[in-house]
């Protein structure tokens, strides 16, 4: 069809189908301090949905009345379906919730906390337990190695 034989809204109509967020399959398990971040992050999209719907031209903003409903459903299914989880077990052996320093054979020493899929931030030194870091570290103790991205690591301290 013929842009010419389109309505100018049309544009916006099709942005404002956005598709969900996908939520992960894996249990929701957050720290405390990823239990607060969500809890934020919803209130942050429920002020969202609340300005978009006041601003009253729903109609002409419909792509951000889209992204703040999209936001809302995934933020209040992620906080409906979070398990606070503390580090249990052991101090001595890698758990959900601690931080793990390892050694790289090249060197390089690293810090990871284990948490959960929507706390995760490895560039600010977390990693999600599901990750392929995570899983290969969970369950070890100081001392012994494990296999990371093809190398070896050891870990030398779990706090």
């Amino acid at each position: 069809m013929s842009v010419a034989f389109t309505k100018e809204g049309d544009s916006e109509a099709f942005a404002a189908d956005l598709l969900d967020r996908p939520i992960s399959p894996n249990p929701n398990l957050v720290t405390a301090r990823g239990l607060a971040q969500l809890e934020t992050w919803l209130a942050d999209a429920r002020a969202a949905y609340s300005a978009a719907q006041a601003t009253g031209g729903v109609a002409e903003d419909r792509t951000a009345m889209a992204r703040a409903t999209r936001d809302l459903r995934f933020y209040a299914a992620r906080r409906a379906s979070a398990q606070l989880t503390e580090p249990a077990g052991p101090v001595d052996v890698v758990h959900f919730g601690q931080a793990v320093t390892f050694d790289r054979e090249d060197g390089r020493r690293q810090t990871f906390r284990i948490v959960g899929e929507d706390e995760a931030d490895p560039a600010d030194g977390s990693v999600s337990y599901v990750s392929p870091l995570a899983r290969a570290l969970l369950g070890k103790t100081i001392g012994d190695t494990a296999m990371v991205a093809g190398g070896e690591v050891e870990i030398v301290s779990i706090a």
